[in-house]
């Protein structure tokens, strides 16, 4: 999505709101809604390096959006959310059935998800909704939310907040695409080979 808007677009609205630029970029991004979150939060970690902003407050406006965005897709997720997949699977023609399997797979590790998943392309917006699609109790989620939003904010202000005066911006930018696409990749394939030895077992214990 980044690639989409031109970087200096985002400096330009990160300078001119700020730090409500900040907390309502990772906020509409954690809620599913297709916002560069994560770039505008990079992007307010190089001003406070520059000295345009303040570090501590760019730090505390993208763990609130981070926190207030992920607890609001998993709200969209508790009471919506379920019967919502099972009418997209309907039309990707996915059963039910393994809907519910993805449902089950997630709920085992739906902690681990929500605490690391900001640091993961994509996982980062469905976590939220996905923990409250699998009833995952509210307390414990806002705990790892809460856990996993000031780690990821730490490190994403802190990587351009001290190398942005030593490395280009849009250099930082890509690194961390990339990495995401790489946690991303890793993560799909963990789940296709646990899906897969899962498969077997069973057709195995059938035969």
């Amino acid at each position: 999505m980044s690639e989409l808007i031109p970087l200096e677009l985002v400096k330009d609205i990160a300078r001119e709101y700020g730090y409500w630029a900040i907390f309502c970029g990772i906020l509409l991004e954690n809620m599913g809604i297709p916002i560069p979150g994560e770039t505008v939060t990079l992007v307010g970690g190089f001003l406070a390096g520059s000295e345009e902003l303040n570090v501590w407050y760019v730090l505390g406006a993208a763990t609130a959006g981070a926190i207030i965005g992920d607890s609001g897709g998993y709200l969209l997720g508790y009471y919506g959310g379920w019967p919502l997949l099972v009418r997209i699977g309907k039309v990707l023609r996915v059963p039910e059935s393994k809907l519910e399997s993805v449902r089950d797979r997630f709920s085992q590790n739906a902690d681990k998800a929500v605490l690391f998943g900001r640091f993961v392309a994509l996982l980062r917006v469905f976590a939220g909704p996905l923990a409250g699609i699998t009833k995952m109790p509210y307390p414990k989620f806002l705990l790892c939310n809460a856990i996993g939003a000031v780690t990821w904010a730490s490190v994403t202000v802190s990587l351009t907040y001290f190398l942005g005066q030593l490395v280009p911006l849009d250099t930082i930018i890509k690194w961390a695409t990339q990495f995401t696409g790489i946690a991303l990749c890793v993560v799909v394939g963990w789940v296709a080979i646990a899906w897969w030895l899962e498969s077997r077992n069973t057709a195995v214990q059938g035969q």
